[in-house]
């Protein structure tokens, strides 16, 4: 029996992540991460729950990345702190991951291994091979698993574009030699299925680029998501033409150049690059800066030049900066915020809805027609998406002929099962999400968060008493204090009224009462709740602080 159990990415943008199962041993696809949404307040970033894999330890043979974005690699460090197995990527997907292994908190062993795409990996009973494919991010791969049952083609995530700018385009004869020795099952990318027809060319944005870059006579700040190498050296070489110097900042983006060059995979001449402290010396029409912050994170660089509080750059009348990437749902209001702050310093700004300075990454429904058509699959599995968007790709593949019952619409845990008499969906695995905030891992649930949220919106308040023990009289307060909670109501009676609920329980429970400090502590609780809410419609969080003496 051959099984697949995705354990993140199926229902949701991120955390991707899928195992592979024949024969007592397990591969395991990726390992993403995501960004917190709105409600999950404080937390850094949210990895998949492992547990199926810690349950499994004894089958895992590999892990094999497809390429080096964070939703595909970001829970590279914290599975092989549980999880002691080899890891296959491409040469710059796994310069990528080193640099986070030793940029994470905790040393982690790792036995990192470069794949060469044009070979074949056998690892157990499985042969894997692999095919190029373009993405936003370079040096990506698809595979096709060979197993005992039947051959899976997994394309990760990719786009087909034949005006690519650099030798990474998706090897469309890789993919239809896939197809032509029988596809059992085909997982693909579903991210851009609801957008019609293909994506726009990488020539496109790079006439864009260029206008804008020859036709400025301030200095150019290029925003862009720091993995997309290929953009970068489309900016090098306008920049080149035009003779300018680029300088880089922001720690990401610093890794990705230093990793790139390294591979080969990035070419800036010697005389061209140069560092931030140097461009005092430069004049403004002859400076290129490629920096991080187009989602408009805080503490980004850009979102400083933004406020105005970068150490060394610093946005003047006349520069241009452009936003080569798309506002990712979520942060818009971040972005927006900078560019309206950029145009405050007197900066002309250009981002993908006034200009073509954005392509996206993943394949719109004609390139995904053309995938089904080169793999010719026996059995489709949509992956990477929300709901709506695997919906969609399920859709799309019962219109090129994948017949209906052939079509698995699976999310994250649900078991995608073939043997001998076919395909089929099994049980439901338990999956979820785990919560990282700073060095805790997975120490934040629900109840925290429930508690951060109230905290958010009503504030706290806290009681301090100190009580006689055989008196039972109150010796000191009650005192309250509160923090993003007022005590005022249009009466200005509201503190002194409380004082009035706090001593009448204290005086209801006589000294000697078994447990009578517990009794009035949660007493005191729900009775200032319920008159909180009733004076002024507040639910702040109520502590009580007695002391016994």
């Amino acid at each position: 029996m051959l099984k697949m159990v995705p354990l993140g990415g199926l229902g949701e943008i991120g955390l991707n992540m899928m195992t592979v199962e024949y024969g007592g041993r397990m591969i395991i696809i990726d390992c993403g991460l995501m960004f917190p949404e709105d409600y999950m307040l404080g937390v850094d970033i949210v990895i998949p729950d492992f547990s199926y894999i810690k349950e499994n330890i004894h089958k895992v043979s590999a892990l094999i990345l497809t390429h080096a974005h964070e939703d595909h690699i970001g829970g590279v460090p914290y599975l092989l702190r549980d999880v002691d197995c080899p890891v296959y990527g491409t040469p710059f997907t796994i310069g990528i991951v080193k640099n986070k292994l030793e940029d994470f908190d905790s040393p982690v062993h790792s036995d990192l291994r470069k794949i060469d795409i044009d070979s074949v990996l056998e690892i157990d009973s499985f042969k894997i091979e692999f095919a190029r494919v373009s993405h936003s991010t370079i040096d990506g791969v698809g595979m096709m698993i060979e197993t005992p049952v039947g051959r899976i083609v997994h394309t990760g995530d990719f786009k087909i574009n034949p005006s690519i700018i650099n030798d990474m385009s998706t090897d469309l004869n890789r993919f239809a030699s896939f197809g032509e020795r029988g596809v059992l099952c085909l997982l693909s990318d579903s991210t851009n299925v609801e957008k019609e027809g293909y994506t726009i060319s990488d020539i496109d944005v790079g006439e864009s680029l260029e206008t804008l870059i020859s036709g400025s006579r301030g200095r150019i700040i290029v925003a862009l998501f720091a993995s997309n190498v290929a953009r970068i050296q489309q900016i090098i070489n306008i920049g080149r033409k035009y003779g300018k110097k680029v300088a880089f900042n922001g720690r990401s983006i610093e890794t990705t150049v230093k990793v790139a060059k390294e591979n080969g995979f990035l070419r800036i001449p010697v005389d061209m690059e140069v560092s931030i402290d140097e461009l005092g010396y430069l004049s403004s029409s002859s400076v290129m800066i490629i920096t991080t912050g187009s989602q408009g994170e805080p503490m980004s660089a850009l979102a400083r030049m933004a406020e105005g509080s970068h150490r060394q750059l610093r946005v003047k009348r006349g520069d241009t900066v452009i936003l080569s990437s798309k506002f990712i749902p979520g942060n818009e209001k971040a972005i927006t915020t900078i560019i309206n702050n950029l145009y405050r310093q007197g900066a002309h700004v250009v981002y993908e809805k006034i200009a073509k300075v954005h392509v996206s990454g993943h394949a719109h429904r004609e390139e995904l027609k053309m995938m089904f058509n080169l793999v010719k699959p026996q059995y489709f599995v949509p992956v990477h998406g929300e709901y709506r968007h695997l919906f969609h790709h399920a859709a799309l593949a019962a219109g090129v002929g994948i017949p209906q019952s052939n079509i698995f619409l699976a999310e994250n845990g649900q078991e995608v099962i073939f043997d001998k008499n076919g395909g089929r969906l099994g049980q439901n695995i338990s999956t979820g999400r785990v919560l990282i905030d700073g060095k805790g891992i997975g120490d934040v649930g629900r109840s925290i968060l429930k508690e951060r949220r109230v905290l958010s919106e009503d504030g706290i308040a806290v009681v301090t008493m100190i009580i006689d023990e055989e008196t039972g009289a109150i010796l000191y307060g009650p005192e309250l204090e509160s923090r993003g909670f007022v005590f005022c109501n249009e009466t200005g009676h509201l503190l002194q009224d409380a004082q009035c609920v706090i001593l009448e329980i204290v005086e209801d429970l006589e000294a000697g009462t078994p447990n009578r400090t517990e009794i009035i502590k949660s007493r005191l609780q729900k009775a200032l709740r319920q008159y909180f809410y009733f004076a002024i419609r507040r639910k702040p969080v109520i502590i009580v602080k007695i002391m016994e003496v």
